[in-house]
């Protein structure tokens, strides 16, 4: 076990080094530095290279246990890429852990949230109606550019003014998840809401002698607004306004799910959400699908069902 530390400090750098993001080597790390402690405070000791099927198979019921089906199907991934990694460098003849199976995800069984139409007019009205005329134009900015590109939180924050290109009305966003950057145009409106925030931006630099400052979205005292107080701000806009709002995520699901209802192709939209997979964007068609739509107003029942009823009605009548 004395080589434990040096075999993950070898794994984590070949993810870095494949490009994984940050948040997914974070995760890594937990996982593994969990693993670890459990088969070191084992006695006896197991050795590494001596590590058995069974306390494997002990470990991960241990780590599981009543642990939702996502963090048990993570766990087993981790466990099973790291023994990858030891068969790799010779410490393991084969991984046992390849024949270990998570349990079967559907990812249907848990859809995205979207916001309602008339509840995202709802926050647009109560954000539009703010008392304070700075906050007023940030925050109509800010629900605009989250339903309007569907980038994550952190990609909200992350944005300098250097990233809007008020010429060709475009934003680059960078992400710390896929660790790219894409380019997304933005829609009339939403342009129109960049623009007419940048002028009180600037007073408000002005105001705090802070006109260096390089994000795009400032608070009042002209410090760049955090991920946590875009969060609670909207929160707190939400329960004024009567808006059951359940994450910040949802303007993502929302924006994605739009897109496709009224059209938009799957390969557009995974480029706008910035999905590496494009079965990312898929789980959006259970909740948005057009065709399917218009498909079930040609089902037969609908003509029987009106013939029903029209004989009802002549029923009645006599």
């Amino acid at each position: 076990m004395k080589r434990w530390d040096t075999l993950v400090d070898g794994y984590l750098s070949l993810c870095r080094t494949r490009g994984l993001a940050d948040s997914t080597i974070v995760q890594r790390v937990s996982n593994l530095s969990r693993w670890g402690n459990w088969m070191k405070r084992r006695r006896p000791r197991p050795q590494l290279e001596a590590v058995s099927s069974d306390l494997l198979i002990e470990y991960i019921r241990k780590r599981t246990a009543f642990r939702s089906r996502a963090t048990v199907a993570g766990t087993v991934s981790v466990m099973r890429c790291m023994g990858n990694y030891l068969v790799q460098e010779g410490v393991w003849g084969s991984n046992p852990l390849r024949w270990i199976r998570g349990p079967k995800m559907d990812p249907r069984s848990r859809l995205p949230k979207r916001i309602g139409q008339k509840h995202l007019e709802t926050l647009m009205t109560a954000a539009a109606t703010s008392t304070k005329d700075y906050y007023r134009f940030l925050w109509v900015t800010i629900l605009a550019v989250l339903y309007g590109t569907g980038i994550r939180r952190h990609e909200l924050v992350g944005l300098n003014i250097s990233d809007w290109n008020c010429v060709e009305g475009t934003l680059l966003v960078r992400s710390r998840k896929t660790n790219c950057e894409r380019l997304l145009p933005v829609s009339s409106g939403t342009r129109q809401c960049i623009e007419g925030y940048l002028p009180q931006r600037q007073l408000c630099l002005e105001k705090n002698g802070r006109l260096e400052e390089a994000a795009l979205l400032v608070r009042g005292d002209g410090a760049r607004i955090v991920g946590p107080h875009v969060g609670m701000a909207i929160h707190r806009l939400a329960e004024r306004a009567g808006v059951p709002l359940v994450n910040m995520h949802q303007f993502r699901h929302t924006c994605a799910s739009d897109l496709l209802e009224n059209g938009v192709g799957l390969p557009e939209v995974q480029q706008m959400m910035g999905h590496a997979a494009v079965t990312s964007t898929m789980r959006y068609l259970d909740i948005a699908d057009p065709e399917r739509r218009k498909a079930m107003e040609r089902h037969p029942i609908n003509e029987m069902l009106a013939g029903a009823a029209g004989e009802g009605e002549s029923h009645e009548r006599n």
